[in-house]
């Protein structure tokens, strides 16, 4: 068995134990009974949806809750909860594809700056606070302004607005483990900078980084409807929550229900994903309570 394959058999174990702790927890369980319920809702959408969420029907336009319509209808007469359901994929198509890139880019240069250190360091040292100076929706909105709105692009951009967060707690990380005495002893029975990397270093970094992304997935989400109710993020007829709200605010003295719905669904999502992600940090990292690791 090789040294990956053993680290990931005690990832899968190591990941029950967690879920079983954190649902042990009164808040932990809110937060997956939101986010479970969420994943549910993405992954049976077409299923779940009772209409298209592009198909306008102009004679049902603006209407209340009904039963044809159990949250009502948006301007154009499309039906709010099977938008609100695509939204939900939508948002998570770009969240947690966006926050596992910056996770993967942040962790790769957090390994190289904290372990082979030096002038390496400092140059990726500068890299990431010149790109922490910029707010993360300030920067995903300069990127945005040079690619153009589309689903890919704004996956792209809120990942690089991340990656810095991730690459500075990998390198503080890295720092740590690598002083601790076992690696002076791996060192001196002829272990090479892989297997230190992958058996020794790796595990004990990763937990605060997935914690990371578990706290950011909301503010991606976040970032992702304010892009698109700017009209930078994700292009209609997509029905992004952004977009949904946008729609809704020009009409919003008509009827409400086109921006309480997706406003509902915003808050949920966010609710369900901090409160795992801080049940997560309190299980897996409690030196990392009530720090902030979101970019700015």
């Amino acid at each position: 068995m090789t040294a990956m394959t053993r680290l990931l058999t005690r990832g899968g174990a190591a990941t029950r134990d967690t879920l079983r702790d954190v649902a042990g927890r009164r808040t932990g369980l809110v937060a997956l009974l939101l986010v479970g319920t969420l994943l549910f809702v993405v992954a049976l959408a077409p299923v779940i949806a009772p209409y298209d969420p592009a198909e306008p029907h102009i004679e049902a336009r603006l209407q209340g809750p009904s039963a044809e319509h159990w949250l009502g209808t948006d301007h154009l007469g499309r039906d709010l909860l099977s938008r609100a359901i695509f939204g939900a994929r939508l948002a998570l198509s770009v969240a947690l594809p966006a926050g596992a890139l910056a996770l993967l880019v942040g962790l790769l240069i957090g390994l190289l700056a904290g372990y082979v250190g030096g002038r390496t360091d400092r140059a990726l040292v500068v890299l990431m606070d010149s790109m922490q100076a910029f707010p993360a929706v300030i920067l995903a909105l300069g990127l945005l302004a040079l690619l153009g709105p589309s689903l890919r692009n704004t996956t792209l951009v809120i990942a690089v607005a991340f990656a810095p967060a991730y690459a500075r707690m990998a390198r503080a990380s890295v720092f740590v483990v690598r002083e601790e005495p076992y690696i002076e002893a791996e060192r001196s029975l002829g272990a090479g900078n892989r297997r230190i990397l992958v058996t020794h270093v790796l595990p004990n970094i990763i937990a605060p980084l997935f914690i990371l992304m578990a706290i950011n997935v909301p503010v991606a989400v976040t970032i992702e409807a304010g892009l698109s109710f700017l009209g930078l993020g994700v292009p209609p007829p997509q029905p992004s929550w952004g977009v949904m709200l946008q729609d809704g605010f020009e009409l919003v003295r008509e009827a409400p229900w086109p921006v309480l719905v997706p406003g509902l669904a915003l808050m949920l999502t966010t609710l369900g994903f901090t409160l795992l992600g801080e049940a997560l940090r309190d299980r897996l990292d409690p030196r990392l309570s009530g720090v902030d690791g979101r970019p700015g």
